[in-house]
């Protein structure tokens, strides 16, 4: 079958089922607001009334200026997370006693939520973007880390046999042998620090009042209206996936497809 009928049918598939998931959805909420009166209409969120205030939001400037807010922050504390996160790893993974010592160190931080250092965030930095950024960092800084702690620990070892076999030492072995090995857990990596950074960010702009997705995340708890939280939940989603797709998926395929592990089907 042609690779482009293939992906002609399952984005057809996808739509039918978000389909049906929204039809349920709606069905759901009838029955338990309008019918039975089980549930309040201010509390559970409807797929009309979320598309209502995604129409609402969107008809202005105060999404698109909120997205662009939050994605300056994201990115930013992101790129730090990333730098970070990779100095560490790999000081973990080339150093024995940072391994035994450290790690179980980063470990317990990681489990840490995003909202724990506010506090600190709010003491040291106060209440301005550097705060944000801050938890942004803090956030998904250890999980980068040990993502590229376990990606290089798990290198066949082969490779690193035959690369010094062949005389490959000190950083030429890590540059060339060593980390394009444990590129694909690295790309897990990313996507999971990306992900830890999104739940950071709204922990952060969520602390105080700012320009931003979390302000308005905010703005429908005060006014009790679940359908704006829902739809901006939406726009987050719909954000992450994008960017999983266009940049994460995008790179992994490439490095699948050079190690011929890419398949039409998939």
């Amino acid at each position: 079958m042609p690779k482009e009928s293939t992906t002609r049918g399952r984005v057809l598939r996808m739509i039918l089922f978000l389909s049906a998931l929204l039809m349920i959805w709606q069905g759901v909420y009838f029955l338990g607001v309008e019918i039975l009166s089980v549930w309040k209409s201010y509390a559970v969120p409807s797929p009309l009334g979320v598309l209502n205030s995604l129409i609402e939001v969107t008809s202005g400037s105060v999404l698109s200026v909120a997205i662009f807010k939050s994605l300056q922050r994201l990115l930013v504390g992101f790129v730090i997370s990333m730098g970070l996160g990779l100095i560490l790893g790999l000081m973990m993974a080339r150093i024995d006693f940072l391994r035994q010592n450290m790690k179980p160190l980063v470990l317990g931080l990681q489990t840490l939520p995003s909202i724990c250092w506010v506090p600190f965030a709010i003491l040291w930095y106060g209440l301005s973007d550097s705060a944000i950024i801050f938890v942004i960092i803090i956030g998904s800084m250890f999980s980068i880390s040990l993502a590229i702690e376990n990606g290089i620990n798990t290198v066949d070892p082969i490779y690193v046999r035959a690369a010094k076999t062949m005389g490959t030492r000190g950083g030429a072995l890590w540059s060339r042998v060593v980390l394009p090995a444990a590129m694909p857990s690295l790309i897990v990596g990313m996507k999971q620090g990306w992900s830890f950074s999104w739940r950071s960010l709204m922990a952060g702009e969520m602390m105080f009042s700012s320009v931003g997705l979390g302000q308005i995340l905010m703005m429908g708890r005060d006014l009790a209206d679940i359908d704006r939280v829902m739809a901006i939940m939406v726009v987050i989603i719909v954000i992450g996936t994008l960017m999983d797709r266009m940049v994460f998926g995008t790179w992994e395929k490439s490095i699948r497809k050079s190690r011929g592990l890419d398949r039409d089907d998939q």
